[in-house]
């Protein structure tokens, strides 16, 4: 969700309470903290939010139908024609007793709930009444609040080689239309593959000469209208033989029409009116009397010929020849260009907009018995892209050019109803969701957002791989009927179709989750969602323990993380900031990452000495925590400067200083954190070093390097001009992950980084040699996934947009390095679908010894699984658990290893050509200083946490996993070979043991001198040292005057104060 203003929050129950104030409990231990936008540091107390959680809680919606059968049977009576009327005291007794479950406090409730005219009894009708009416309510509210599930995103291979500039559907034969701007007719079937593509021409000019700037489908009386740049709008027939003749030709316009819209009453389909705008500013309208019958009267002198096109010429048009039709017009736009235009029945008015802050939207009455209009302007500033009209809500939502999304009432036009906020560009179109009563808005630079009318608030974001590029054209088009979203990119046309709706699930947050993390001192679970909510659930039961509403005010909540002693929980969000809480409830810092703006952060990477920020920008944002004297704090900057060439995404870190950044466009940039200097650049397609300029050391290295290194060196930068044209995100690294259990296997060339992004697949890499290990395909077919690791590097969990989850046995996986680059994958231990959407986070830990997975999703429920064939247990479902009896098995320790070697059935192909294999021996161990300095530490920080591993692995008991085979340990030792030792030859005992008295028997003592008395001082010192005999005569007199002249001073004064005294 967006940010609103704070008059907005306070509109809709969103109450900011003040600091200092004591957070009182909450009856079902959930606490809810609203953490609205804050100027300075507050603590917060609990809202009064409506959520689903409490809605449920209601005793009206917990009851079944068997508990209302058996509540009427107590309404009833033995004569049908009386009516039982029961008061307040005997309803409260009996209705708990019948049902056999609830208390009177809450029969009491619904008493008086019922009882609105306070007449102290109800009947069964009264009762029943309030149910349904209360039902009623709930289910309009769930809908308002539902947010569609999307499919990917496709693009249609269409014929169009120019701008795209309308999509029409056509509801009687169930088919849609496309037309662009060089005249090119698609016509798409219902399952939207393409039937044919026809040229539609004009006999005033060739095709070339004119462009079509506008479609409208006159569906009661089967055809359809073009404009062109001739200053012509020609109707053609649909049910023709031919193929879509040109039965009518309006010509002679004063201006080009640029927008058409056509309205007719499904009562009367005689009536019609044909609207549209031109360039001149003029807004005029036809309206038909007779559609069905003829549009236009046939002149006198036309053709006998039924087939010829009729020409109509708009001169005559206005003066009124026509007798089954008439004009209507305006010229208050004043010379700016018309939009769009469009004729609304409910408000019989004509709705037109132009660019111009200066009558922006108009609306032009048509009023009873006259053909004159009567207007009404909206002045907007900047103006306007575009607009859409509820007629239920009677709202007109206005897609604005300074970014936001305002709500008029078309009898209001001093000041919008409502502004909606959460766009960072220019929003180009918007269009209502009728019967959700929802709002679609897209911007300028590729975001849709789906907004909740009733409380002006964005429950959806969607940032789909559109085509790049800045310059472009845009149309949008939602067919509500079909659940089908068109956005067309110049002459390229975009689905986004809903899913069906999904059947009933548990939810653990009401909008959807973005991020999940694990916190093991509290044994805590914490997730957020897009509505700036943040909850805490035990791991071990799965109870709710608290949770924080309006973190970031309405905007989403896209990442968190905790910081080293997980004493702190940051959040980001999509309104730029950052937010360091305790978990009390209490912001300490608000981090300005996205320096005022609305930006992307897809992780926070919290350091020793700084806080790192990511998403939507290729530099780094740095925060250091060691300057944070204030409540807002502004980024500082980083000094190794920007290396990559697209958006980083994510970005981990290996201690002491290794710093590893993936970007969109695939490639991952080496770092060193203390110096902030990247040193190398790896892609799926080639590598290259970095050379900064604040790196003397770097510099004096690469000048040693040999000339293979060079010629390498040029083959990846070859490389990475080849890969330049992707631009569609396929590489992009969405996760990165240091195997931090593996730094001791440094010398057999064990991969030590494992990368996952758009494509579907993960990559093994070693930083130290800058080589691709291994990759394989996880998801094939779905897009971008995410993954998560355990501490000690045994397993891998990877999740796709579908909702399913892989767990990968990693534990030998790429452990030596053979030069050849590995494509098959590890071991699968398991694939299952705990989610219907998008998993959008991914958590392996440990609870009482057990490894167990935590995924969130884009479903709005958070998950936990085990590794075996444990169940996914949903956060928020009624009935709580003990995770020790589901995830009994297996504990830490438990091995999940094919038979036979891993390396020995792996398919192997060539990492390098034949040309760049004679380069590889002489390119392998070129490791700089600061590599074996970082091998160096981690060699000596890991030494004894080596030991501390091993005794606790000797402690812990391996159980096997229930239908899984346990097989051999696939260790270290098992290649060596054992065989019996041979015997000993005799050993001669050494001297010293033959003949111990020689060595070690003691020595007589021999009488040592007397130590003579040293002198006195007193005898040995020739005269009395005098330290003022050290400064030279000048100094001891200057001094000598200085202390009598103070004495002097001070004589007198003592004289004067005496005097006074008497």
């Amino acid at each position: 969700m967006e940010g609103t203003n704070s008059n907005k929050r306070n509109k809709h129950s969103f109450r900011m309470l003040r600091k200092g104030e004591v957070i009182r409990s909450h009856p079902d231990a959930a606490l809810e903290l609203n953490m609205g936008p804050q100027v300075e540091p507050t603590c917060l107390e609990k809202t009064e939010d409506i959520s689903v959680s409490e809605d449920c809680s209601l005793l009206e919606n917990q009851l079944r139908v068997e508990d209302f059968v058996k509540m009427q049977q107590v309404f009833e009576s033995q004569d049908p024609r009386q009516t039982i009327c029961m008061p307040r005291e005997e309803f409260i007794e009996k209705m708990p007793e019948t049902l056999g479950w609830g208390t009177k406090q809450e029969f009491g409730e619904l008493f008086d709930k019922v009882d609105v005219a306070r007449d102290g009894f109800i009947d069964w009708d009264r009762l029943t009444s309030f149910i349904l009416l209360s039902l009623y309510e709930r289910d309009e509210r769930a809908q308002a609040t539902v947010v569609p599930q999307w499919k990917d995103l496709v693009f249609l291979p269409g014929k169009h080689k120019d701008t795209i500039q309308k999509v029409v559907f056509l509801k009687t034969s169930s088919r849609y239309l496309t037309i662009s701007k060089e005249g090119l007719l698609g016509v798409w079937g219902e399952n939207l593959k393409l039937q044919e593509a026809l040229p539609i021409t004009s006999d005033a000019s060739k095709l070339k000469h004119l462009w079509v700037t506008s479609l409208v489908s006159l569906e009661n009386v089967n055809k359809i209208a073009v404009a062109f740049t001739s200053k012509e709008i020609c109707f053609y027939d649909l049910l023709s033989k031919e193929e879509f003749p040109c039965q009518y030709k309006l010509q002679g316009l004063k201006g080009t029409p640029i927008c058409m819209d056509y309205w007719y009453d499904p009562l009367d389909p005689k009536e019609s009116i044909l609207s549209f705008g031109d360039i001149t500013g003029k807004v005029q309208g036809i309206a038909f009397t007779a559609a069905t019958i003829s549009l236009f009267e046939r002149p006198a002198n036309a053709s006998e010929d039924e087939e010829a096109t009729m020409t109509i010429d708009w001169p005559e048009l206005l003066s009124g020849c026509h007798k089954c039709c008439h004009v209507l017009q305006h010229t208050l736009h004043h010379g700016d260009w018309v939009r769009q235009v469009t004729y609304n029945a409910s408000l019989d008015a004509f709705i037109s907009s132009t660019t111009s802050s200066t009558n922006t939207v108009v609306l032009a009455w048509r009023e009873k018995a006259k053909r004159l209009l009567k207007m009404t302007p909206f002045n907007i500033a900047q103006g306007i892209h575009a607009f859409d009209y509820h007629s239920r809500l009677n709202l007109i939502a206005t897609a604005g050019i300074n970014n936001k999304v305002c709500l008029w009432n078309p009898y209001v036009v001093s000041k919008p109803v409502g502004v909606l906020w959460g766009h960072s560009a220019s929003v180009i179109a918007v269009q209502f969701f009728a019967e959700r009563k929802q709002l679609f808005s897209f911007s300028r630079d590729k975001v849709l957002r789906l907004w909740d009318i009733q409380h002006q608030l964005s429950i959806q974001r969607i940032a789909c791989a559109f085509p790049k590029g800045q310059d472009y054209r845009c149309l949008f088009h939602f067919d509500e009927s079909h659940g089908r979203l068109f956005i067309s990119f110049n002459n390229q046309l975009a689905l986004l179709a809903m899913k069906k709706e999904s059947s009933k699930r548990v939810k653990s947050h009401a909008k959807g989750v973005t991020c999940v993390l694990y916190h093991s001192l509290l044994k805590q679970v914490i997730s957020s969602d897009v509505g700036s909510t943040v909850s805490f659930w035990m791991i071990e039961t799965g109870q709710k323990i608290k949770q924080f509403s309006g973190c970031h005010g309405n905007a989403e909540i896209s990442t968190m993380a905790l910081d080293a002693n997980e004493t702190r929980l940051l959040t980001g969000s999509t309104d730029g900031t950052v937010k360091v809480w305790d978990f009390n409830g209490y912001c300490h810092h608000s981090l300005n990452a996205g320096q005022d703006g609305l930006v992307d952060i897809s992780q926070i990477l919290v350091l020793k000495k700084t806080i790192l920020v990511v998403g939507w920008e290729r530099a780094v944002t740095v925060f250091r925590p060691q300057n944070f004297n204030q409540f807002s704090i502004q980024s500082e900057e980083w000094k190794g400067g920007t290396h990559h060439q697209d958006d980083i995404l994510c970005a981990a870190f290996l201690p002491p200083q290794t710093l590893a950044t993936g970007s969109y466009d695939g490639e991952i940039v080496l770092w060193n954190s203390s110096t902030e200097n990247a040193h190398h650049v790896l892609h799926p397609d080639y590598q290259r070093q970095l050379t900064s300029k604040l790196d003397p050391e770097a510099q004096k290295l690469n000048a040693k390097r040999s000339c293979s290194a060079h010629c390498l060196a040029e083959q990846a930068t070859q490389a990475a001009r080849k890969v330049e044209t992707d631009t569609e995100g396929n590489n992009a690294v969405t996760k990165l992950c240091f195997l931090e259990g593996r730094r001791n296997n440094v010398a057999t060339g064990s991969a030590n980084l494992v990368s996952c992004g758009a494509s579907g697949y993960v990559r093994f890499w070693d930083i130290f040699k800058k080589e691709l290990l291994a990759e394989f395909l996880a998801h094939a077919g779905v897009g971008s996934i995410i993954m998560s690791t355990d501490k000690q590097n045994q397993y891998l969990a990877t999740g796709d947009p579908d909702g399913w989850l892989k767990i990968w046995n990693i534990e030998n996986y790429c452990t030596n390095s053979t030069g050849n680059k590995i494509t098959q994958p590890p071991t699968l231990l398991r694939s299952f679908q705990p989610h219907e959407d998008r998993i959008s986070s991914l958590q392996m830990c440990e609870s009482r010894g057990h490894l167990v997975i935590i995924s969130s999703s884009a479903d709005c429920s958070v998950c936990v699984t085990g590794l075996c064939d444990a169940p996914a247990l949903v956060f928020g479902q009624a009935s709580r658990w003990d995770i020790e009896n589901y995830f009994s098995l297996p504990k830490r320790g438990t091995s999940f290893i094919e038979s036979g070697s891993q390396e020995e059935s792996v398919k192997i192909i060539p990492a390098f050509s034949n040309e760049e294999s004679c380069l590889a021996p002489t390119e392998d161990f070129l490791l700089t200083e600061e590599i074996k300095d970082n091998l160096k530490s981690l060699e000596e920080t890991n030494f004894s946490l080596k030991y501390k591993k091993r005794n606790i692995d000797k402690k812990k008991t391996c159980k096997p996993c229930y239908h899984e085979i346990t097989q051999k340990s696939a260790s270290t030792f098992r290649s060596l070979s054992l065989r019996s030792l041979k015997e000993l030859p005799e050993v001669t005992q050494p001297a010293f043991l033959l003949d111990p008295d020689k060595y070690f028997k003691e020595e007589p003592e021999e009488d040592e001198p007397p130590i003579p008395e040293l002198p006195l001082l007193s005898e040995t010192l020739k005269a009395v040292f005098d330290e003022k005999n050290l400064f030279p005569k000048e100094i001891l007199d200057h001094e000598r005057q200085d202390k009598q002249l103070w004495q002097e001073t001070s004589g007198e004064v003592k004289i004067k104060r005496n005097k006074k005294q008497l």
